[in-house]
């Protein structure tokens, strides 16, 4: 039972782990704005595309609410199929995320 009871622990890092990315995401909003935009653009693509940004993660967090309160509240805390199914999704999106937040514009 060792994978077992190092799921809780990893879980709960890679959910930390994405949490802090969305947040860093948050506060860089304006340079991830742009880097979405082309060279040139008007300030009517800026505030659509930083609404589209601001509605996803707002979504983004408002479910980590929700799982981060299923989590502490132990209902999916010791569940160990939907950890070994949670587990690699929440890495891919945190992998996703950490590579779209350190992208470059080119110049």
């Amino acid at each position: 039972m060792p994978l077992v009871s190092s799921l809780v622990p990893a879980r709960f890092l890679t959910i930390t782990a994405h949490l802090v990315i969305v947040i860093t995401i948050f506060w860089s909003r304006d340079n991830n704005v742009k880097a979405s935009l082309p060279l040139v653009f008007t300030q009517e693509q800026y505030d659509k595309e930083d609404t589209n940004l601001v509605v996803g993660l707002s979504v983004t967090l408002g479910l980590f609410a929700i799982e981060l309160a299923g989590f502490f509240s132990g209902v999916s805390m010791f569940n160990c199929s939907q950890g070994l199914l949670v587990l690699p999704a929440l890495v891919e999106l945190m992998l996703f995320i950490a590579v779209f937040g350190m992208k470059k514009k080119p110049l």
